[in-house]
């Protein structure tokens, strides 16, 4: 399908980029940009060679929106080390996130029941491995 489909936008796309080349000044930011792209040529298109390739990054996107936004704010996170927590948080949310978990959910489980969790099955907490107390408990039962 993407070679029926999207192979085709894909060459009149370049093409065109090409063409736009000699029409803009040569030292100009547009033309910058139109060099970049096709300079890229083949990353950008390898979607069409291997499927497993998404055609676009809107997942990866939407995962650093939050980062972009609190970008700002997390400027006076009061010193290096308030830094490094903020990183490993946002890790802990974006990692369940990416594993279908509500990390609110996540997190208010995870915090009530490590105090007594063993130490050698902390994996077992992990976003990949979790599973709610509730069905914990169901499957006990």
């Amino acid at each position: 399908m993407r070679q029926k489909h999207s192979a085709p936008k894909v060459e009149a796309f370049f093409a065109w980029s090409e063409r736009q080349l000699t029409r803009i000044p040569g030292k100009g930011n547009l033309a910058k940009a139109f060099r970049y792209g096709l300079a890229r040529r083949t990353s950008f298109s390898l979607f069409l060679a291997d499927g497993r390739v998404a055609i676009d990054n809107n997942a990866a996107e939407r995962a650093l929106r939050p980062i972009g936004i609190g970008r700002k704010n997390w400027l006076f996170a009061g010193a290096d080390t308030g830094a490094e927590t903020l990183a490993r948080a946002m890790t802990i949310i974006e990692t369940a996130k990416l594993n279908g978990i509500d990390p609110q959910a996540y997190l208010a489980d995870v915090l009530d029941r490590i105090h007594d969790h063993k130490i050698n099955r902390l994996d077992e907490l992990l976003p990949w491995n979790w599973t709610p107390i509730a069905d914990t408990q169901a499957q006990a039962a």
